[in-house]
């Protein structure tokens, strides 16, 4: 049984090209996705909760701003980033919850159940849908250095897990959220659009 405080990390650098402006600044339900996501990982137990940002200037009530200087080179810096900041508190958490800013359909409930994943002894849980990886994940603190080692570009952590499949726990979220990317200036347009 593993336990301790867990922390969270919004990936939210990026100027959204597709979009025509930061995701972090987009607007969907009358709300910016940096508060959403915040939200999110606050909600679902996760606690400080880290924004890396990047091409805007983003701040969240209840989530301490980090800046990314090298956010143009990708997804990866932003990551490291965000775990060198969560090591460098004074009482770093043993464990964080790194989501993205652009998926505004992950709720809490995802959240709680990497928690509890985390909690019965997983160090490495990854949220799926239908049985595929997407996010959020989580990683135990113990392995924080290996992963800002070996991330690189776009890709966020892919490539780690894939190498260490055999310490991942998948946990099934598929029945309490929508791990949808909003990539496009479409994409926001018809998630506006859904029924709630």
């Amino acid at each position: 049984m593993t336990g301790g405080p867990v922390a969270g990390v919004v990936l939210a650098a990026g100027e959204g090209r597709r979009i025509g402006r930061p995701k972090a600044l987009v607007v969907v339900a009358g709300e910016r996705l940096a508060d959403q996501a915040v939200a999110t990982l606050r909600s679902g137990g996760c606690d400080p909760v880290l924004l890396v940002t990047g091409a805007a200037a983003v701040a969240v009530a209840g989530a301490h701003t980090v800046p990314n200087p090298d956010w143009r080179s990708g997804m990866a810096s932003s990551l490291r980033v965000g775990l060198a900041a969560l090591e460098a508190m004074p009482d770093p958490p043993d464990a964080a919850v790194v989501g993205l800013v652009d998926q505004p359909g992950i709720g809490p409930a995802v959240v709680r159940r990497l928690i509890g994943a985390y909690e019965a002894g997983a160090r490495i849980a990854v949220a799926t849908y239908g049985g595929h990886q997407r996010n959020p994940v989580l990683f135990a603190r113990a392995i924080w250095s290996e992963v800002a080692a070996s991330v690189t570009g776009d890709r966020g952590a892919r490539d780690y897990l894939a190498a260490h499949a055999d310490d991942v726990t998948e946990v099934e979220c598929g029945d309490v959220a929508d791990p949808a990317d909003l990539d496009t200036a479409d994409d926001v347009a018809a998630w506006g659009r859904r029924p709630r």
